[in-house]
């Protein structure tokens, strides 16, 4: 799939233009995308494989996946299959350049050895808690560890013994020996490699020890020949660390690393601990939960891989945080359905509408069109007979002035059938509700005009009791009641899950829809009419009960009222 766009002018795309103009990389652009496969990716991820294939396709280069792997605790052939569906899901694709770090291990392995070798890496037998006793702080300087001084044959000598497994986990280090008084505290004689015994999900228990994050990075991109390593904010205190491993190792490209600010999306939660969070204790149903900021939750919910592309196009790429409403981001999708999306009549909490004058044991079919703005999108029939369901609230029985729905001896159009006008209501003899109507149509207005040239101004939706397919249909609301959760957690002293809202998914049940809908799939997406754009639960749905997600509302309510 080729994505095509308008490419948006960036302060990093004016980075990449300076570069070529001046003929830097040999006029390559090499980007990557390099995701740690612990956890499913979410919408601020989306923003990075957007930027990064994105400004590979305009400057006709190459964008790489790749796998961080460094932490085999945490990582999982699930989470990294997971991350390639996605970005494929998005629209891009990285050919033959699919990557992963532990595929550098020997290298990585023997650059900590070149360190050592030129006296810029130390075995440290620090505890952790003596190396942060060690460290000091901002306004202090940091003191230097009693084994900085270890000759550089001891120290290739314990590195040796440590990746041979001879000692145990945290008994050594080995370190960078950068400065411990620097005013940056990443360059205070940071941590490479540390012993672990955990068994990695590529390279089983072939290793003992592994590389930190930020000692595996830079060199993986120098490895790969990225020019532009391109990264959000909180790693640009981080940059110096990763030149001076990319200086130290002059032999090795030296790629630029670029900073932009992430996405800070309201009434959700970015951090992939927290979402874990969420699906252990059980407040989401799962990873692919449609009202988490998954794209595997997105995707399930409805929204189209296009109208997120259009949401990262559309926030732009800057160099400060800011906040994304939630609604930026549902208005994308409601633009994208719009166009795409065929319509089709359902009732969400039905009432029953008895047409006492229309003949029993009749059935006509009206052709309703498929798009209104789109005739290429064709027609469809759907069947009316003498009992069909309306929505509940599109009936009052004392409605106000401004009330244009259906009402006791009042006039309505059902949409591509009849105008109607209610008679009489039929109660629970015991509750008192009203459970049914009964209502007269003129024959006269079929295809909802009148000859006469009377008016009506409320055409509500229906759908045929006997032709409708029962179903059941989620309706979901923002996860979090907060717009900040993190932010009003930390002020009241509690928890961001305090912050849940309880509101956030209805399940509606007995809901009735046209009979067209039957045949609908995961892949399809639907308007239904004067309601919202919904789409088959792919994970839920059966052929006994299918279940509908809502994606999104209209974006103007006041449509409901005809």
């Amino acid at each position: 799939m080729t994505i095509t766009s308008t490419p948006v002018p960036s302060f990093i795309r004016n980075i990449i233009s300076d570069d070529l103009a001046a003929g830097k990389n040999d006029g390559r652009v090499i980007t990557r995308f390099p995701p740690e496969p612990n956890g499913y990716l979410h919408i601020g991820h989306a923003k990075s494989i957007c930027l990064n294939f994105g400004l590979a396709a305009d400057f006709d280069g190459r964008c790489h996946l790749r796998m961080d792997d460094t932490n085999p605790e945490k990582e999982s052939v699930e989470y990294a299959e997971a991350i390639m569906e996605a970005v494929r899901w998005l629209g891009f694709e990285w050919g033959g350049h699919l990557y992963y770090a532990s595929d550098y291990y020997e290298r990585l392995y023997q650059f900590a050895v070149e360190l050592i070798q030129a006296g810029k890496a130390f075995v440290d037998s620090l505890n952790a808690e003596e190396v942060r006793q060690h460290r000091g702080s901002l306004t202090e300087p940091g003191k230097a560890s009693p084994y900085r001084s270890r000759s550089v044959e001891e120290n290739l000598d314990l590195f040796a013994r440590m990746r041979a497994g001879e000692f145990e986990d945290g008994a050594h280090t080995l370190r960078a020996r950068i400065d411990m008084a620097s005013p940056n505290m990443n360059l205070r004689d940071p941590v490479l490699y540390r012993i672990q015994r955990a068994s990695h999900y590529r390279t089983g228990d072939a290793w003992c020890i592994y590389p930190m994050y930020d000692f595996a990075h830079p060199l993986s991109d120098a490895i790969e020949g990225i020019t532009h390593s391109i990264c959000t904010l909180e790693f640009e205190d981080h940059r110096p660390l990763y030149d001076w491993f990319l200086d130290q190792l002059p032999a090795l490209p030296h790629p630029q690393q670029i900073e932009f600010a992430r996405l800070n999306l309201s009434y959700t939660v970015m951090s992939k601990r927290k979402l874990l969070e969420l699906v252990q204790t059980g407040d989401v149903s799962g990873w692919d939960d449609p009202r988490m900021p998954t794209l595997v939750g997105m995707r399930r919910r409805g929204f189209p891989a296009a109208a997120i592309r259009t949401f990262c196009e559309r926030i732009g790429v800057g160099k400060s945080d800011s906040w994304i409403d939630m609604s930026v981001l549902e208005d994308c999708v409601r633009e994208e359905l719009n166009e795409s999306a065929p319509r089709a009549m359902g009732v969400l909490r039905p009432l029953k509408v008895v047409i006492e004058n229309y003949p029993e044991g009749q059935v006509e079919e009206f052709d309703a069109l498929n798009h209104p703005q789109n005739p290429e999108f064709g027609t469809r029939k759907v069947p009316f007979s003498r009992e069909i369901y309306i929505e509940a609230d599109d009936f009052m029985e004392d409605p106000p002035k401004k009330f244009f729905r259906l009402g006791p001896g009042r006039e309505v159009r059902l949409r591509c059938a009849y105008f109607i006008k209610c008679e009489s209501v039929v109660r629970d003899p015991q509750s008192g509700e009203i459970v049914e109507l009964r209502c007269s149509y003129d024959p006269e207005t079929r295809g909802g005009s009148a000859p006469d040239g009377r008016k009506v101004k409320g055409t509500i939706h229906w759908v045929s009791a006997s032709h409708s397919l029962e179903a059941e249909v989620r309706v979901y609301d923002r996860l979090f009641s907060a717009a900040n959760p993190d932010a009003e957690a930390k002020a009241s002293g509690g928890s961001y899950r305090d912050l849940l809202n309880p509101q956030s998914l209805e399940i509606l049940r007995g809901c009735r829809l046209e009979p067209s809908l039957a045949a609908a799939t995961a892949d399809d997406r639907y308007q239904f009419e004067r309601l919202g754009y919904y789409c088959v639960d792919a994970v839920a749905s059966t052929a006994q009960v299918p279940v509908f997600n809502q994606i999104v509302t209209l974006r103007d309510s006041s449509t409901k009222g005809g």
